[in-house]
């Protein structure tokens, strides 16, 4: 099999080359993001592997000229690629699954932060303010923690909350038996109205767009916790910022926002970024955002790569 990398890391390169072997495939690597004109070099290529680069009907359009019958999203999430008109083209998309540990720990020490108020207590250590006015913390065993998706991450990140004594409620339209040792399920009223803190793992869809809404954040307890290492368009941003200033929202930790695709894992720092609800959350001392890195460690990159190598495999047995 030949199979077409796009955009790869440096850290995914050592992964690439060691499972491309392993597997005794042919990897045709390209720096670029697919575009109309990258997608060129995947001539003759059966599978290509991508991130979270956009790939819409004129990448599909060249990927299906280019002779590329599947596309593999080194990601969870797929909500990047244009399904429909994938299906229309007759090309495959698979998605990924990897360590989903990498995110429970990751949203663990999220909620801790805020609690604890670290952003503020850590912003204040750079200016050798060592005060304790303002940053006295909350407790997480005294606290209701409300997990919406109980998916493998959902899963694990009630796994992990479990040994810090707090109630753990969930919600997620498909109960598990494992979730129900530690956690009860609740409608997602009740978990709206009786968390301390809501944390996020389901997917980005339509069915799941702005579902914390104007409506939603009504329906909290005042100073509630939000945190949200899912996807950005789960939570209606303009929405969270008048519920951050209100005191609606007393604390917010968010690896993901609205409309980061074009600025995540780039280097803006001499350059204005253009996005302004960014940089007013970015503004409150309450609000802790990280550039969508809750899934990187060694175990999850090495999972991204190996299983999008397998799928395609996988896919190119059934032809």
């Amino acid at each position: 099999m030949r199979l077409a990398v796009f955009n790869y890391r440096a850290d995914e390169e050592e992964f690439f080359i060691k499972f491309c072997a392993q597997y005794h495939v042919e990897a045709v690597y390209i720096k670029e993001p697919p575009t109309a004109e990258s997608i060129e070099k995947a001539l003759g290529c059966d599978c290509a592997s991508i991130i979270t680069s956009p790939v819409r009907k004129a990448e599909l359009d060249a990927f299906q000229k280019a002779g590329v019958r599947f596309v593999s999203t080194r990601t969870i999430g797929f909500d990047h690629i244009d399904m429909n008109y994938a299906k229309e083209l007759g090309i495959g998309v698979g998605n990924v699954s990897y360590s989903p540990n990498s995110v429970a720990e990751y949203t663990v020490m999220l909620i801790l932060m805020a609690n604890r108020r670290l952003k503020t207590i850590m912003a204040r250590g750079l200016g050798q303010d060592y005060s304790l006015k303002g940053v006295r913390g909350t407790e997480l065993r005294k606290q209701t923690v409300g997990v919406v998706g109980t998916g493998q991450i959902g899963r694990n990140v009630i796994h992990n909350l479990s040994g810090f004594g707090c109630n753990i409620i969930a919600y997620d339209k498909y109960e598990n038996d494992e979730v129900k040792q530690y956690a009860r399920y609740v409608s997602m009223d009740e978990l709206l109205a009786k968390a301390d803190v809501i944390t996020f793992h389901i997917p980005g869809n339509d069915d799941n767009y702005h579902m914390i809404d104007k409506s939603a954040f009504g329906k909290m307890k005042d100073g509630v916790t939000i945190i949200n290492t899912a996807r950005g368009t789960l939570i209606d941003t303009k929405t969270l910022i008048d519920a951050v200033e209100c005191g609606k929202v007393g604390a917010a930790a968010l690896d993901v926002v609205e409309n980061e695709q074009a600025i995540y894992y780039k280097d803006y720092k001499y350059m204005p970024v253009n996005h302004h609800d960014m940089a007013i959350l970015n503004s409150f001392p309450n609000v802790i955002m990280t550039p969508h890195t809750a899934f990187f460690t060694d175990m999850a990159v090495s999972d991204m790569v190996e299983h999008s190598i397998v799928s395609c495999l996988k896919f190119t047995e059934t032809l």
